[in-house]
């Protein structure tokens, strides 16, 4: 996944890291590759966290708007920006104005791809299971999708809760765990 989030980066960082006068030309490569790190990174570090999951299930669910006013995309914005005034030496205004240029450009061709049944380039399973990498992350994405789960009709066996029984019914009827996941965010 790394690859081609940095490619995603490579695609959308025109204007932002090459066009951009505050970026030498000679770190035009290491600052791309240093955007996608930290895109990696920040969604991995909110995997983590408290309240992390719910965010991330509102980033791809579409329930927050992908753009700097959003947790997720400030989080990594932030982290980008310190990373490149420290690595770089790009003052704290270049860092900030480099970091969100590209970030919420990222992560929304991130989330589009990653819905799109005809694109297979990022696939929501994929995507969390790079992101989440051990189990107790994962375990705080099933929470929240049990905790929501109800309003994306995942309880398929009417039992009130979304738990694994349901994970079961899905992965068997529609395309094993990347069906249920995909049916959780809307593909």
């Amino acid at each position: 996944m790394f690859e081609q989030l940095t490619q995603l980066v490579q695609q959308y960082g025109g204007d932002a890291i090459v066009n951009n006068s505050a970026v030498p030309n000679e770190h035009n490569e290491a600052v791309v590759a240093e955007a996608g790190n930290s895109i990696f990174s920040g969604l991995q570090k909110i995997a983590s966290e408290g309240g992390g999951a719910e965010q991330l299930a509102g980033l791809f669910n579409g329930s927050s708007p992908i753009d700097n006013s959003n947790p997720v995309v400030q989080q990594i914005t932030q982290q980008l920006t310190g990373s490149l005034g420290e690595k770089f030496g790009l003052s704290n205004a270049d860092s900030s104005g480099v970091a969100s240029g590209i970030i919420p450009q990222v992560l929304n061709s991130l989330v589009n791809k990653a819905k799109d049944p005809n694109d297979s380039s990022f696939q929501i399973s994929d995507i969390i299971g790079a992101i989440s990498g051990n189990s107790g992350q994962a375990s705080g994405i099933m929470d929240t999708i049990s905790k929501y789960g109800m309003q994306f009709g995942l309880d398929q066996n009417a039992d009130g809760k979304v738990d694994v029984a349901d994970v079961m019914v899905i992965t068997k009827s529609k395309g094993g765990i990347s069906g249920f996941i995909g049916k959780l965010f809307g593909r």
